[in-house]
């Protein structure tokens, strides 16, 4: 077993894997008696979080992906009762072009499905795809297993493409009028019994959830790399945040081993209003 170093709110060397498990989000989320959104993306020095691929769709470059990283990508996973993706991860998945969200039948990863089942949780999280136009293949294995799939869409979606939907997989939520709305789809979610919502989605999704200032926490790889580039993505896209939703950083790690040494951080920030809560909460679970 590697160590990564924590350098904020205290400095100490820390088993790797294992780092955002000890964030223990249920735990958080219950002290909360509310929905917990969270997200978790890797970017460049630059900000870039996915640059165009040979066959020119975005997707994150081999020169931020790393096993480090996405081994605390699943244990952020590994703690959700949802998944947030959308349509176009679907249409992906359809062209060979996206991988499982969720690992657990990766022998790498066969502890986080033993920690699901310890904590009475079905071995992978439910999966929300949220799509305003309804234009996406339903892969059977993304709901084998008995995993719960979910639709949200809007009220304008087409009635018979939301039949269809709803024949196939299951429930069909609307969560606003023209476009999907971030506070009405965390509502809409919770209600159905979801409590910790891991957004896995693009910088739309990520806007959407900012915009209505329901993002509870950003996980943010950062890799020492500048990549430059004329089209790419970043975190949040879409029209300018007013107010601005705020971030407070509650840990902060250097993982001097990724990347052939050439390392990297792990980042993570409480979003908005409920900053005090849930910095205390984690404050008190890192002494």
């Amino acid at each position: 077993m590697s160590r990564i170093q924590q350098l904020y709110p205290i400095c100490r060397d820390l088993p790797f894997p294992g780092v955002y498990l000890a964030h223990d989000l249920r735990a958080l989320a219950c002290s909360r008696h509310g929905p917990l959104v969270y997200a978790n993306y890797v970017a460049s020095l630059d900000g870039r979080i996915a640059l165009p691929a040979p066959d020119g769709h975005l997707g994150v470059p081999p020169s931020l992906a790393n096993e480090r990283d996405w081994r605390l990508f699943q244990e952020l996973a590994a703690q959700a009762d949802l998944i947030l993706s959308t349509g176009r991860y679907l249409r992906d998945w359809a062209a060979g072009r996206a991988q499982e969200i969720l690992q657990v039948d990766d022998p790498r990863f066969e502890d986080l499905r033993t920690w699901r089942v310890s904590h009475g949780l079905s071995p992978q999280p439910d999966l929300a795809i949220i799509s305003n136009t309804l234009d996406f293949p339903i892969p059977k294995v993304l709901h084998a297993g008995g995993r719960g799939v979910v639709v949200v869409t809007s009220e304008q979606a087409d009635p018979g493409k939301v039949q269809a939907l709803e024949e196939e997989v299951g429930p069909v939520i609307r969560a606003g009028r023209s476009h999907v709305e971030g506070r009405a789809l965390v509502d809409a979610l919770y209600a159905r019994g979801y409590q910790l919502l891991y957004c896995a989605a693009g910088p739309k999704v990520l806007h959407t959830l900012a915009r209505d200032q329901v993002l509870d926490r950003l996980y943010l790889t950062l890799v020492p790399r500048l990549l430059g580039g004329e089209r790419f993505a970043t975190l949040a896209e879409g029209t300018l945040l007013n107010p601005p939703l705020g971030g407070r950083l509650e840990a902060l790690y250097r993982d001097p081993e990724a990347l052939e040494g050439l390392g990297q951080l792990f980042l993570c920030y409480t979003m908005g209003k409920d900053g005090s809560t849930m910095a205390n909460a984690l404050r008190s679970s890192a002494h």
